[in-house]
């Protein structure tokens, strides 16, 4: 379902209302924050959106939200596999309670808002299989609570960047299928947690960082299809938990290390 011309002065509204609110927010902010991102999509092919999110019911009841009952404050947006395009507006900041977020498979476009590192209670977050384009922000290191981050399958580009080492708490992070290029940042060492980590099907070049195998939680390193070089550093053999390695289609080197790998899959 297309949009039409009602939707500029619902924006203009949305903007006007959401500012007056600010002060205090409550489930009215959710609403706004939640209408303004119906508004920014063009084509909603099941009319979920359309029918749905509807401002004559709670919008606790609206199909892809669940809020907490104590507070009536939305903490989780699920609107995967819906077919939804469209772009993320500023205004999905605003939902401050939110734990998770998760758009994947849609075609979402267009670069992040910065808005959205206001969410610092994020616990999940899936934006896996869209078109979103430009660098993994920064400022992703807001999320302080974080423990899965899925950005696979976009049109990212740019490099990784070293702000992602300082979430401690993450223990799986799904990179991979995009354009990403530049070395694997040596702060993805300090994620203790981690168990999970898929960074193949990029650009990525140089060494493979030694510090990476301070990740002793590791169950899973996947690392194919990029253009890593040399050899896979002997601190491979402190993953004692890891079940499964990809490291093919890269410019790596050197045998001694696949005794190693073969050591610890047995």
């Amino acid at each position: 379902m297309e949009n039409t011309g009602f939707l500029l002065p619902l924006v203009v509204l949305l903007n006007f209302v959401a500012a007056f609110s600010a002060e205090s927010p409550n489930i009215t902010t959710d609403q706004l924050a939640l209408l303004a991102l119906k508004a920014h999509v063009t084509h909603d092919p099941q009319n979920i959106l359309a029918t749905n999110w509807s401002t004559t019911t709670s919008v606790c009841n609206w199909i892809g939200v669940t809020c907490r009952s104590d507070h009536q404050r939305v903490v989780t947006l699920n609107l995967s596999d819906m077919g939804l395009v469209g772009t993320i507006p500023p205004h999905l900041g605003n939902l401050s309670f939110l734990t998770q977020l998760n758009i994947r498979n849609n075609n979402f476009q267009g670069s992040l808002p910065m808005e959205l590192a206001n969410l610092s209670s994020l616990q999940y977050i899936n934006f896996g299989n869209n078109n979103f384009v430009g660098e993994i922000p920064s400022w992703f290191d807001s999320f302080t609570q974080l423990q899965r981050l899925s950005l696979h399958s976009n049109n990212f580009s740019g490099i990784i960047p070293s702000s992602l080492g300082s979430l401690s708490k993450l223990k799986e992070l799904f990179l991979y299928d995009n354009d990403l290029k530049g070395q694997i940042p040596v702060t993805i060492g300090n994620l203790s947690k981690l168990k999970l980590l898929d960074l193949g099907q990029n650009q990525l070049s140089g060494k493979i960082p030694t510090s990476l195998f301070k990740c002793q939680e590791l169950e899973d390193l996947i690392l194919s299809n990029n253009a890593l070089e040399e050899s896979v550093p002997q601190e491979i053999g402190n993953l004692t938990k890891v079940n499964n390695l990809f490291f093919s289609s890269n410019n790596l080197t050197g045998m001694l290390t696949m005794g190693i790998l073969l050591d610890r899959l047995k």
